[in-house]
């Protein structure tokens, strides 16, 4: 009873706020438009001061461990492929709604509910493998994304001008860019200020609740009109098939802390990101379906998630399936 009651202190707090959200969104009906400053201060302010101070104090030698990189994007990968061939299926060959479904199959929430998640199971020490996550899952998803919209006609650009339009929006991207800062601060071991130090820890406190409370809104505001017939299998790929994939190739492929490999299985184990809905609204293309299968995981993986979280917490699972 003790375990159970932890896991539930551990996730209600991360599902209360979503469902917070849920409720104030369903309840208030304010104007969608009014959440756009508190997704600027996310993404450009207080998402990268917390991801710069998981970096800062870090050793360099975390923060290039290859094999970890392979296995877990090679991970996303293989749940995005598997995501777009269904969708491809369900859809007769309509790529760019493939291309979306691929996207729900594959990326996790790891950038608004991932970090607070894994530091309060498993501590500090899981800092590296969620930060190593973020940049790669974030350099695949967001090459394959514009690239695979090109070919199908999506993009009115060249595949050159596409590419060179990714490599601006990742080297610019504020995630990146606090991640860079964050490598230097490790490697020169900087200190900030004292005041500009307590300013980004503030900032990076604030992440947490903001991030999930305006993902509960985002999906009371966009309620679902029919169920897409692929979303359960997409769902049972992304909280289901992803960690274990990760699971199995960290395990397969080396050696590593068993944090490390809880870390990556928790990560993959998160509901799909809000992204899906920001760059399906973009792209003109499966916004339906984007909506539905943001609130049906986020939904699942109240279930699936926990289920993870209890397995690690409790010892049962171990962390290297070939030792």
């Amino acid at each position: 009873m003790a375990d159970l009651a932890n896991l539930f202190n551990l996730v209600a707090p991360f599902f209360g706020l979503i469902l917070l959200g849920f409720a104030i969104g369903r309840y208030k009906r304010l104007p969608e438009e009014g959440l756009a400053w508190l997704q600027y201060f996310l993404i450009f302010i207080a998402l990268p001061c917390l991801f710069y101070r998981l970096i800062a104090d870090k050793p360099l030698s975390e923060l290039s461990n290859w094999g970890f990189v392979v296995a877990t994007t090679l991970s996303t990968y293989c749940a995005f492929a598997l995501s777009f061939a269904i969708g491809l299926k369900f859809t007769r060959g309509d790529m760019p709604q493939s291309v979306m479904q691929g996207v729900a199959g594959s990326y996790s929430n790891i950038g608004y509910m991932g970090p607070p998640l894994i530091l309060a199971a498993l501590g500090p020490s899981a800092s590296a493998p969620v930060v190593l996550i973020f940049v790669f899952d974030n350099i695949l998803l967001f090459s394959l994304i514009p690239f695979l919209m090109a070919i199908a006609g999506v993009e009115k650009k060249s595949l050159l001008a596409t590419g060179a339009d990714v490599a601006w929006k990742v080297v610019t991207h504020p995630f990146n860019i606090a991640t860079v800062l964050g490598v230097v601060a490790a490697y020169g071991q900087v200190q900030l200020p004292t005041a500009i130090d307590k300013m980004t820890l503030w900032l990076s406190q604030a992440a947490a609740p903001c991030a999930l409370f305006l993902l509960g809104v985002t999906v009371a505001l966009r309620p679902l009109k029919a169920m897409p017939g692929e979303v359960p299998l997409l769902v049972v790929i992304k909280l289901v098939l992803h960690p274990l994939l990760v699971w199995v190739l960290l395990s397969a492929l080396g050696n590593f802390p068993d944090n490390w490999i809880f870390a990556a299985v928790i990560m993959a184990a998160l509901p799909p990101a809000l992204n899906i809905f920001v760059i399906s609204t973009q792209y003109k293309v499966g916004v339906e379906r984007a909506s539905a299968c943001i609130l049906v995981g986020t939904l699942v993986s109240m279930v699936t998630l926990t289920g993870f979280l209890w397995l690690v917490k409790t010892g049962r699972m171990t962390a290297d399936l070939f030792p």
